[in-house]
């Protein structure tokens, strides 16, 4: 089994900054790509970012230029710095992860979300 410990959410004025964290911790053999989603109220989830094993980013178009998504090997750790912040960027902020097991299964895990809310 795996646990994700998500935290930085808040309140931001438009133009601010927030880092979200995201440790991934029991059986974990490897983590392969690792992700950062989000879901406004009444919206889809989408991807945000997202980050290959190798540490390869890739963004969507709506946060290119503004966030940057990294991780720590040695802490099973995704960190995603959100800067310049928009209103449009108010939503719940959750990691997915692909972790495998040391049953040596790859399985994709959700974090419990953590709340972003930039004012205007």
């Amino acid at each position: 089994q795996v646990q994700l410990a998500e935290s930085g959410g808040g309140l931001v004025q438009a133009g601010g900054s927030l880092r979200l964290s995201c440790a991934a911790s029991g059986s974990i053999f490897r983590i392969n790509a690792m992700a950062w989603y989000r879901q406004a109220p009444g919206k889809q989830r989408e991807l945000v970012a997202e980050i290959t094993s190798g540490s390869n980013p890739n963004y969507a178009d709506s946060v290119k230029g503004r966030f940057t998504i990294s991780r720590d090997n040695a802490k099973n750790t995704v960190y995603l710095q959100m800067n310049s912040l928009k209103p449009e960027d108010t939503a719940v902020y959750y990691c997915h992860p692909e972790v495998i097991s040391h049953d040596y299964i790859a399985r994709y895990y959700w974090g419990q979300g953590t709340q972003v809310t930039v004012s205007s």
